[in-house]
Parts: C-alpha cells; structure tokens; sequence
C-alpha cells in the first residue's frame, strides 16, 4: 500500500509540473515571445545609458531587447555583420557595424532568426561625406586628365563643375579621384557627389580671382622676353612665362612682376587679404621640367621700390627643393607666411600693390620653369 501511495504521489507531481509548464506558455514570455529590439547604445558600461539612432563604420554596438537568441544573421543597410554566438543573447546582441560601404540604403538594422522571422529597427550607419582637399592643378585643359585629393570618395560618385558639366571618371580610390576635364567646365568650384552627401570644393578649378600676375596680356616691369604664347602645347591658360637659363649662386635674377604702375593687375588683392591675411592663400601654377634644386626664389608684394620704404629686404623665401617633373601643378602658401616679415608700411594701399618674384640665394640653378597665375584667394569659400 505504501508503494501505492508513492506511486499516486508521483504521478501527481508529474501531472502538477506539466501543468505548470503548460501553463508558462508564449503568452508569459516578454512580448508574447516575439523577437524586439527596445534601443540600441554603445557597449562602454560606463556610459550604458548612451543611446544611439545610428553609429559608424565598424563601430561595436550594443542591440538590446527581447527574445534575440535565436538570431543567426544581422544586416545594416545591404551589408550583413559578422556574428559571435557568444555575444548573442535573449536580451542583448553585441555586433560591430560593417566597414563595407552599402550600395543601397536602407538606413535599418534587419535581424533574422532561425525561423525565418525578420526583425526591422531604424538606425543609420553614419557614414562620411566626400571631403575635398585639393586638385593636383587646378588649371587643366579640357580632355586631360584632372587629380583630385580628398577623403571618403565612394563610389557611385560624379564630380561635377562649374556650367553644370560632369567629368568622365578614369579612376577612384577613397582618396583621390582622377576624372577627365569636360567641354564646358568653367571656373568656379567643383562638387564631389556621393550616395552620403555632395561636397563643394574651398578652390575654384581654373581660378581667376584676385590675379597679382597674369601673362594675357603681360605688364610689369620685368620677363616680357619670357612669355611663350597661348599656342605652345605647354600652355594651361594662355600665355605663360618660363626661364630657361643657369642663375649663379648669390646672383640677382628679376624674373616676373613690376611697380604697381606698371602692373595692370595692381588693384586684383582684396583688402580683407591684407587685413586678415590668414583667411588667404598665395597660389600659382608652376612646372619645373628641370627639378628646382637650388638658389631660391623670393617673393614680395606691395610696395616695390620707390622713394618709400620697401619690403626688398623682407621677402618670402620659397625654397627648394620642388620637382613637378614636367607636369603643371598648383601650389599653395599661406598668405600669413607670405607677409609674415612685412613689419614695415604693410597695410591697404589705394593705389594698388607692386609684385617682384626673384631669384637670389645659395647655390646655382639650372633653371627650366614655367609659370603662372600668380594670386591670392580665400581659403574658405562661403
């Protein structure tokens, strides 16, 4: 009888626990046992409480919510994360943000279970837009070839310029950009375009503003014998001047510019530049077909000679060595450099600026070099 009575005790006890389990059904799990995702934060514990709406490329991130352990894939946009089992969970989902750039998106995170269920939750992978730096040289002729220095240049992109004309791409990395020159592009900036944000350029490509020396036509006191005409396949706009000759060691070479009543374009340097010269850049294109390896060239501009004092014993000393290997290219000098020794008379002057580019200094220079487009411009465009 006792045997008997064990046996009904445990058959009560069976019964009593299947139906507590029976009873401990979907309906009493956290959201009726369907998959959710409550908010997504960064993984620092420290700073849980960091919620996020959208995170960047490769970033860890924290997935937090409901029923989540049986996911088995993650995907941002078109890009499906990697998964380690252990970091997944009922409650949480540990997962770094893809590095792989999407090619369509969704701006969603989309989980999927081993049942097939999918999950959707808002979230961006934030992803740069293009950022443009600067142009190999920014005078290029139509048909050739244009370099473009920068970051996050992601494909698809176009680059379109001023006339609203798109260059053909020849090649693109995420840090430069090589596009051929379109019929029709005028002088103005250049937009870099991506699926993640257009960007404008702070240089304007063929950039006419604020010319302190031009060669169309050439004024000045000094290198008339040096210009070479539009016609020269050398040319990039217009006429140009180029030196060819060996300058001793020490020896005074007057290369371009004059008095500024003898330069037309004396009046071209805003005021702003001479007041605030840190918001400009001196810029000109130059190509050394023979490396510029020695001696050095001065630059001053302002007021040249005269019965004032003058800036002759204060210039700017670009040095080399500088080697474009027979290619145009732009160079770029903080304005506040340039002017950085004017202590003496340097202010606005109404009747405009004179510009003397020498060559005296150490060494002799076997000089092979051409020049142009000497200006000063803002180094922000608003």
């Amino acid at each position: 009888m006792k045997s008997l009575n064990n046996l009904s005790l445990l058959l009560l006890a069976t019964l009593f626990t299947m139906g507590l389990f029976s009873s401990c059904g979907k309906d009493d799990l956290p959201n009726n046992g369907e998959p959710r995702i409550r908010y997504v934060r960064i993984t620092a514990p420290e700073s849980s409480d960091s919620l996020l709406v959208g995170a960047g490329q490769g970033q860890l991130i924290a997935i937090v919510g409901e029923n989540l352990q049986d996911a088995v894939q993650v995907w941002f946009n078109d890009q499906m994360a990697r998964l380690t089992p252990t970091y997944i969970t009922n409650t949480s989902l540990l997962v770094s943000v893809p590095s792989q750039i999407p090619i369509t998106i969704s701006n969603k995170i989309k989980i999927i279970f081993k049942n097939g269920y999918e999950l959707l939750y808002d979230f961006q992978v934030q992803i740069s837009e293009p950022v443009v730096n600067s142009m190999d040289c920014e005078y290029v002729k139509e048909g050739d070839v244009a370099i473009i220095r920068g970051n996050y240049f992601y494909e698809p992109l176009t680059v379109t310029f001023e006339g609203g004309v798109t260059g053909e791409l020849v090649e693109v990395s995420d840090q430069e950009i090589q596009v051929r020159i379109p019929a029709g592009a005028l002088p103005g900036q250049v937009t870099v375009t991506t699926n993640f944000g257009a960007t404008k350029s702070n240089f304007w490509f063929r950039d006419n503003r604020n010319m302190l020396i031009t060669n169309d036509p050439w004024s000045g006191w000094w290198g008339q014998n040096l210009v070479v005409d539009a016609s020269d396949p050398l040319a990039i706009n217009g006429n140009f001047t180029r030196i060819t000759q060996t300058i001793g060691s020490w020896g005074w070479t007057e290369w371009i510019g004059g008095k500024e009543d003898a330069l037309s374009t004396s009046h071209n340097l805003p005021d702003d530049a001479v007041l605030n010269p840190s918001k400009y850049n001196m810029k000109f294109e130059i190509n050394t077909l023979l490396p510029y390896n020695g001696n050095r060239i001065k630059f001053m501009i302002g007021q040249v000679n005269g019965p004032d004092p003058s800036w002759d014993n204060e210039p700017y000393f670009w040095e080399p060595p500088f080697d474009t290997k027979g290619k145009w290219q732009t160079v770029s000098i903080p304005f506040e450099n340039v002017v950085a020794h004017y202590v003496t008379n340097w202010g606005v002057r109404p009747q405009g600026y004179g510009v003397k580019i020498w060559f005296h200094g150490p060494g002799s220079l076997n000089a092979d070099i051409a020049f142009d487009n000497l200006r000063v411009v803002s180094k922000v465009i608003q």
